[in-house]
């Protein structure tokens, strides 16, 4: 049976920077699974995809949060007259911070949920994050050791970051779903095939659908969550 779901919002300043955070709870007692959800650039932490799938394992009993990506969201200055994906694309590049900068966030983000009663003190914790969600949720994934689950994918061992990304894959013990869109025109089939080589966990699995880098279909949507949802339930 489904639950009632309830939506909140919020930020939270982490050192001097604006974390802006939206969530999806199950409504009574606080639940036992917590999901972290990094979105892709271009988008935010309300991107239709992303409300759906926290709506999603909510309605299911466990707690989603987003946030919003660097110079994304609410995070974007509102006179920026160039697009979000390609300004990422830069700051990638540019800034050797940015993936530290972003762990920072996400760990006092998990923090104050885990401290302010939305969830269980102890509860099981998550990770979703697809294109710019595994770019900068990969090394989340290796550093956190409260996650203990995750899903990524729409990425390969190429771009700025790839000697970190590589190093980091390769740390990952957790089980780790990896989602692949075989006519990927961003990200070549070749390295995101290496990338997942690299994971070290030996509970990993792939899922290689026809189309381009957006064509995720809801079916394989709905496997990565039941995927999430199951090993969560495993790791209590």
């Amino acid at each position: 049976m489904e639950q009632s779901i309830v939506e909140r919002t919020g930020a939270l300043s982490v050192a001097g920077r604006n974390v802006p955070w939206a969530a999806w709870m199950p409504a009574g007692p606080p639940p036992s699974t917590l999901v972290l959800i990094g979105h892709g650039a271009s988008g935010d932490k309300h991107e239709g995809y992303v409300v759906a799938l926290g709506r999603s394992l909510a309605a299911r009993g466990t707690a989603c949060v987003a946030i919003d990506g660097p110079i994304h969201g609410e995070r974007r200055d509102r006179d920026a007259t160039t697009m979000p994906f390609f300004d990422f694309a830069a700051r990638w590049s540019s800034d050797s911070e940015l993936t530290d900068s972003m762990i920072e966030d996400w760990r006092a983000v998990l923090d104050h949920f885990l401290s302010d009663g939305s969830v269980e003190p102890q509860a099981q914790v998550g990770y979703w994050g697809l294109s710019m969600g595994t770019i900068l949720g990969l090394p989340l994934v290796a550093a956190e050791p409260r996650i203990s689950a995750c899903v990524l994918g729409l990425m390969g061992s190429t771009g700025p970051t790839k000697d970190r990304i590589a190093t980091d894959a390769r740390t990952i013990q957790i089980p780790t779903m990896f989602l692949v869109q075989w006519n990927d025109q961003l990200f070549h089939r070749r390295d995101v095939f290496e990338l997942f080589d690299l994971i070290g966990s030996s509970d990993k699995t792939l899922i290689a659908t026809p189309g381009n880098h957006g064509d995720v279909t809801p079916e394989t949507f709905r496997r990565s969550a039941e995927f999430l949802m199951n090993r969560l339930a495993k790791s209590k």
